[in-house]
């Protein structure tokens, strides 16, 4: 989605219970031995945690294996998370954090990227200040425990952790458990911490402070401060005891998630209304139907009660999973198999998976939490396992990098999640992290800044002009010239000026993405992007790319540019009767003579024709055409495979 202009506050976007335990190619391991004596004590942080455990009596490693599952121990310079939690213990005080519709509302992009029926956008109806469910309300609660006040919960560090503690020991009290030195006790009090409400989702984020407190962690947080719990590699939790947590039984039948995620099962409807019309999907039998060879991940712009509440209307849009930030909690609204309209683009659609996750792009310090990173990675993970999808940035698509399907969508599309979404966190998290596989005389990079280090300025947070908060970012800026004080690179489909709004896709590149390399200037590389030569610093001591292989295509000899489709649609001849043409149509855009770009799949024009209720008159029209992917700017493109030369990358 594209993010707001106005400010909407801190805000809101089962599987095999208890005993699962995560994939350990998910887990980080620990990074070097615990610190010495000296490191350990003048960490303020690290004291924190231990005074707050002596003090409620709860083991410092559960404390610490808490806050690492919710904040990684980041303070985010205390502003709230995406569903207004505050510090290392994410406590949440969300009463504003709900406010906001998700971003299918907002009404710029045609979910579905066609024009078989009319773009709807209805506006979901966030819960009233009564409807905030406990898990977003543990700020007040620890403040009646500590008797600290709600402000020093939300910003002291200590009295953070103080809190996060008593919530804890009033869990393990509430559990009929007496305070334990052995970690194992506190299952069930984790369970609890957790917020949710039922055990499944309880017991996935349970298992998962688990894993932490098994491997042990030891980093440096935003604040500067070393924090270390060390491995304890043979812990084994007592889980019955979530069998006396007093939550409700879901179930997970149904869903297709892997067992080490909370699952469950809310249907998107798939119904007939008004004259003739149908929403929210396209029944189909994918993979048979159409492959699936996308997973496109979205941000919700708005909270998960409004987001579940939004895909269960018959008459709008829909996704295949939402991921809930508290918990990491899984929701799958369409069966794999359907076709949900989330990508604004038909093609797209027809051929991938959608997953919101809860959250705003405009809100810089709006942090997700380590919770979904974990859940969406796993739930990736084993998508692309059961559908043959590769773990790249060319098949791992934020809704940013989709392409408009026609001229007239492009200035419309889509920009979440945004250039805070840390992608190469999460392709660590994938299994895939991002390293360097060619040589430094390579022809090809990809792109991969320090998400701490890497902060581009950006305006547009909060209202129009008003600048974002210095933060992290995925994103990397580029220019007409190796020098900062050049123009920016435009972008002829959108059709204005380029700047530093925090949507502005006209001169950005993302973690991940791979392009051919087109000049080099000092600290300076330039690559090939939107048909032109594209500049971005790059210091060999801080690099902003590292040298990469890849497939390269350029014009075929005696062309002086081909066109560039944002679908691979077939040619004419292969439509069958009774089935309308679609028009292979060019972006406005070419590849000029000369210049290479990174190729992802090749494959035949595909137009999967679904316009109606009556599945029986679906049909997937394949062509003889054939077309590959290409990284042409910030978003993917196709090309026509004749029109176009595979060339070695050197």
């Amino acid at each position: 989605m594209r993010g707001p202009v106005t400010h909407p506050g801190p805000h809101s976007h089962t599987r095999r219970a208890a005993g699962a335990v995560a994939s350990a190619a998910l887990l980080l391991p620990l990074l070097g031995a615990a610190p010495s004596a000296a490191e350990a004590e003048s960490s303020g942080l690290q004291q924190a945690f231990a005074a707050a455990a002596a003090k409620y009596h709860v083991p410092q490693s559960v404390l610490l294996g808490v806050s690492y599952l919710q904040s990684r121990w980041d303070a985010h310079g205390w502003a709230p998370s995406v569903t207004g939690g505050y510090g290392p213990m994410h406590l949440t005080d969300a009463q504003a954090a709900l406010a906001k519709a998700p971003h299918h509302s907002e009404g710029t992009e045609d979910p579905r990227g066609d024009t078989s029926r009319p773009a709807r956008h209805p506006v979901a109806r966030p819960p009233s200040p009564d409807e905030i469910p406990a898990r977003l309300r543990t700020l007040p609660r620890a403040a009646k425990l500590t008797g600290l006040s709600a402000g020093k919960l939300r910003t002291d560090p200590a009295a953070n952790v103080l809190g996060g503690a008593a919530l804890l020991a009033a869990a393990q009290k509430d559990l009929g458990e007496p305070p334990s030195e052995d970690p194992a006790d506190w299952y069930g009090a984790v369970a609890r911490f957790s917020g949710a409400d039922d055990s499944a989702t309880a017991g996935a984020y349970a298992n998962d402070v688990f894993d932490v407190l098994r491997t042990g962690e030891r980093r440096v947080t935003d604040t500067g401060e070393l924090v270390a719990l060390a491995g304890q590699p043979k812990l084994a939790p007592r889980i019955a005891q979530l069998d006396r947590a007093g939550l409700r039984q879901a179930s997970a039948e149904g869903t297709e998630c892997p067992s080490t995620v909370s699952c469950e099962r809310i249907p998107a409807p798939y119904e007939q209304f008004g004259q003739g019309d149908y929403g929210n999907h396209d029944e189909a039998d994918r993979p048979v139907s159409s492959t699936v060879r996308y997973i496109v991940v979205h941000d919700t712009e708005g909270g998960w009660e409004g987001a579940i509440n939004l895909v269960q209307d018959p008459t709008y849009v829909s996704w295949h999973y939402s991921l809930r930030s508290t918990d990491g909690h899984i929701a799958q609204h369409v069966r794999v198999k359907d076709v949900a309209w989330h990508a604004g683009n038909w093609y797209v659609n027809a051929k991938s998976i959608g997953l919101e996750h809860e959250g705003f792009l405009a809100q810089p310090d709006s942090w997700y939490t380590e919770a979904m990173y974990k859940a969406s990675a796993r739930l990736v993970t084993f998508l692309a396992t059961r559908y043959g999808v590769p773990l790249d940035r060319q098949h791992i698509l934020g809704h940013d990098t989709v392409p408009g399907p026609t001229a007239a969508t492009v200035p419309g599309m889509h920009t979440d999640p945004g250039p805070y979404w840390d992608w190469r966190h999460y392709f660590e998290l994938l299994g895939r992290p991002l390293t360097a596989t060619g040589s430094a005389s390579g022809g090809v990079v990809t792109i991969r800044p320090d998400y701490a280090a890497n902060q581009p300025v950006y305006k547009d947070c909060g209202g129009k002009g008003k600048a974002c908060a210095v933060h992290g970012s995925s994103a990397v800026r580029l220019y007409s010239d190796h020098d900062e004080k050049s123009a920016l690179i435009k972008d002829a489909g959108l059709g204005t000026t380029p700047g530093t709004g925090v949507n502005d896709l006209s001169s950005r590149v993302s973690t991940g993405q791979q392009y051919a390399v087109a000049d080099a200037w000092g600290d300076w590389t330039a690559i090939w992007y939107l048909g032109q030569k594209a500049w971005f610093r790059n210091p060999k001591d801080r690099p902003t790319a590292v040298p990469t292989t890849g497939v390269l295509i350029t014009p075929r000899a005696g062309r002086e540019s081909i066109p560039v489709y944002g679908r691979a649609y077939p040619e004419a001849s292969a439509y069958p009767a009774g089935i309308p043409v679609q028009p292979v149509s060019p972006l406005p855009y070419t590849l000029p003579k000369g210049q290479k770009y990174v190729a992802g799949d090749k494959m035949p024009g595909e137009y999967f024709y679904a316009v109606g209720f009556d599945t029986g008159a679906h049909r997937n029209v394949v062509g003889r055409d054939q077309y590959y992917e290409i990284q042409y700017g910030h978003r993917v493109a196709f090309v026509r495979a004749a029109d176009v030369t595979v060339v070695p990358a050197v």
